[in-house]
């Protein structure tokens, strides 16, 4: 049996009890990596094998993360963005062409599209959920357009059987961005399966943590080979005719990166369990909070797993306000941030796109969403107490605020 096989089908620790969160310290960080004694001994094992770059953890990985989301090939890079670049880049993308994609995001892997070379059209997305809008997205459609680049936000699934009706009427690529989500469901599918290709992202604030890295998912072979050869030149291949056709992007995802993932995959279940225990707290809690409502979950979303709390502040708050909030936050020891500087309102996206598709009003919803999002701390060492904490000092930074208790999920 491999090193990595040894560790990763050990017991976990008599200590590793999934209800048993631990204590902490005062300060709440917004994440905190779920760690155990498996991966410390897998990348101990990895030190001293005396190979570092083989590729054998990486290989193991990718086999291993294509079986978990169910697609037949998987590409390991070093990060979200960089695989979104080499899918858009593996599908002949750029300059000339354009991609629909929403302009909301914690991770921003949306970035790749301009990267890229093609002109990215940011859609305004959904209100509730926060993902891209189906009818926004068919009205941008022109004859330049080759492709909808669609996230699950937060974990949460996007309107995938309107989106893939939208691309084969339109007949353009279908391409899923599961950076802020792993394990989540729409009716009864995994995310990372809806698209012609889809990416994910192993960087914090998420849920399987590699340090840093990324993937590539899809069931064409073809796309798949292409990417292999862009990714980086492996030893094999530098003679051959076909890679010396291709200029490599170096952008491989290192052994030491991948065996954390790989053990993160295989405890994967335990880690959702004891976030899914913390969301929970955080629920019970919310209850007595004027104005809240429950997590908004969409028709066909039966699985979500997201990578923060966010809570979705009333109408009366700005983001100057939701600042505030998070400030007073900040001075009790709690991590709390917004969820990210919508594309449409950053000075790159202004002045590459014109004022008539970027600026604060090219994208209502999105700003007016943007504003008032705040991303709460989830991970595994928040306890009951530490959530009901959390919960009261923001009842009581929403009211310091001026604006009363006017906080919807």
């Amino acid at each position: 049996m491999s090193d990595a096989a040894a560790v990763l089908h050990e017991p976990s620790p008599a200590d590793d009890d999934p209800t048993d969160i631990g204590e902490v310290d005062d300060y709440i960080p917004l994440t905190d990596p779920d760690i155990s004694g498996a991966e410390v001994e897998m990348l101990g094992r990895l030190l001293s094998s005396g190979a570092l770059s083989d590729g054998r953890m990486v290989r193991a990985f990718e086999d291993a993360f294509a079986a978990y989301v169910g697609r037949d090939h998987a590409v390991a890079v070093s990060s979200g963005t960089m695989a979104t670049l080499l899918m858009l880049k593996g599908y002949g993308i750029g300059e000339g062409d354009e991609v629909l994609c929403s302009p909301f995001g914690w991770h921003q892997v949306q970035h790749a599209v301009a990267l890229s070379g093609a002109t990215p059209v940011l859609v305004d997305i959904d209100y509730w959920q926060h993902t891209i809008n189906p009818e926004k997205a068919a009205a941008l459609v022109t004859e330049k357009t080759k492709a909808i680049l669609a996230a699950n936000v937060n974990g949460h699934p996007a309107h995938w059987d309107e989106l893939r009706a939208l691309a084969d009427a339109k007949g353009l690529l279908l391409l899923e961005d599961s950076s802020e989500a792993i394990g989540s469901t729409y009716k009864g599918q995994m995310v990372g399966t809806f698209g012609d290709a889809a990416v994910f992202d192993f960087s914090e604030p998420g849920i399987l943590l590699a340090g840093e890295g990324g993937m590539i998912v899809t069931d064409d072979r073809d796309l798949a080979h292409r990417l292999r050869y862009m990714r980086q030149r492996e030893t094999e291949h530098r003679n051959t005719v076909v890679i010396t056709r291709t200029l490599p992007w170096q952008a491989g995802m290192s052994d030491l990166n991948a065996a954390l993932a790989l053990v993160q995959l295989k405890r994967l279940p335990e880690i959702l369990t004891r976030r899914n225990l913390v969301i929970a707290y955080y629920d019970a809690a919310m209850a007595s909070f004027e104005g809240i409502k429950p997590p908004y979950r969409g028709p066909g979303a039966e699985v979500v797993n997201p990578m923060v709390y966010c809570v979705h502040l009333g109408t009366r708050f700005t983001a100057s306000g939701r600042r505030s909030i998070i400030e007073d936050l900040d001075t009790h020891d709690i991590d709390a941030s917004d969820f990210g500087q919508p594309l449409h309102t950053q000075q790159y996206y202004i002045e590459a796109l014109g004022e008539d598709r970027a600026g604060r009003g090219a994208c209502p919803v999105c700003t007016k969403t943007a504003d008032r999002v705040l991303a709460l701390p989830l991970h595994r060492k928040i306890t009951r107490d530490q959530v009901a904490f959390i919960v009261e000092t923001l009842k009581d930074a929403s009211v310091n605020t001026g604006a009363g208790a006017a906080i919807y999920l």
